[in-house]
């Protein structure tokens, strides 16, 4: 990542807000050309400062989907438990995040499911299948009022 200035780091937090709008849209509002807008942008993009743009969807529009918090802790671990579980997470499409953290806890899972049966069938393939996995809770998000992955630049964007 190269060194950022103030006109990205308000790009950035326009496109945090919504990556779709327009480099004139962007440009006005932090002060560029269209032209100087978009050049920043390949830029920022080219060097994975904007590491992923994605449509974020609404569970309620799709039926609803249950979110739940998971916390993994291995009664044995290592390198390799470790790596070996990280890799078998990335094959999960209801892990929507997945931390390795310190503490009592050796990772934590951001999951959605469809309902519980769902959620039973993840768990008896990847959690109870797996030996180096001591213990696993699970905490049900009751309704979702924040959410997003937004990162605060400090910055203003001119209006």
């Amino acid at each position: 990542m190269t060194d950022l200035d103030a006109f990205d780091l308000k790009i950035l937090d326009c496109m945090q807000e919504n990556s779709r709008q327009t480099a004139e849209v962007i440009g006005e509002k932090v002060g560029l050309s269209p032209a100087a807008t978009q050049r920043r942008i390949k830029k920022l993009r080219e060097d994975g400062t904007i590491k992923k743009e994605v449509a974020i969807l609404c569970p309620t529009a799709l039926g609803g989907r249950t979110t739940l918090i998971v916390q993994i802790i291995f009664s044995c671990g290592g390198e390799t438990t470790i790596e070996t579980f990280k890799q078998q997470m990335l094959q999960v499409p209801e892990v929507q995040q997945c931390y390795y953290v310190t503490g009592a806890t050796d990772f934590i899972l951001v999951m959605t499911v469809k309902d519980m049966k769902d959620f039973d069938r993840i768990t008896r393939k990847w959690f109870f299948s797996n030996p180096s996995i001591g213990r696993f809770e699970t905490i049900v998000a009751i309704d979702t009022f924040k959410d997003g992955f937004t990162i605060p630049l400090g910055v203003e964007a001119a209006s």
